[in-house]
């Protein structure tokens, strides 16, 4: 079980970094052409920046996935690490559900806040800002994704892995 779960940790990680990586790749081709416009052709384009800022942010969202799956996110481990390792593990599982609990909230209340973006447009497109404001509960839904199976990957063991291992001693 934990293997499968790991496996499919580490493969819809590598989509969402996929999508992620092509994300930031149009974002720096906006941001190009943005600077390219104002300072060189002088066409006034009225929408990279906004497309900057909605690329930006639907990258971000997505790399919170990411980070859970590698386990990259900040954690106070120089006081998880005092505890005895049966009950670090029981913390740490605790601490994964406490993030579930987190991030399914942020996806029940991200559905009404994409939700009231259909009924609101771009001033510069002149599209609905669902598209855009689906970027919470996607992400978030990813994130529970994630968190269960890093959960079910590393059951409260991964800080007894190195770096952390040296540090129980």
């Amino acid at each position: 079980m934990r293997e499968r779960a790991a496996k499919a940790s580490a493969a819809l990680n590598f989509g969402v970094e996929a999508i992620i990586a092509i994300l930031m790749a149009l974002l720096v081709l906006d941001v190009w052409l943005g600077v390219v416009d104002r300072y060189f052709f002088h066409w006034q384009l009225p929408w990279p920046e906004i497309l900057a800022r909605y690329l930006m942010i639907w990258a971000a969202m997505l790399a919170v996935s990411s980070g859970i799956a590698r386990r990259d996110h900040i954690g106070l481990t120089a006081a998880i690490m005092r505890i005895p390792a049966p009950l670090r593990r029981a913390v740490l599982v605790v601490i994964d559900l406490c993030t579930l609990a987190l991030f399914l909230y942020v996806f029940w209340y991200g559905l009404g806040f994409a939700e009231s973006g259909a009924t609101r447009q771009a001033m510069i497109f002149g599209v609905s800002l669902q598209p855009f404001h689906a970027a919470i509960p996607a992400a978030s839904a990813l994130a529970c994704v994630q968190t269960v199976l890093v959960m079910i990957r590393d059951s409260g063991t991964h800080l007894d892995l190195p770096p952390f291992a040296e540090a129980s001693v």
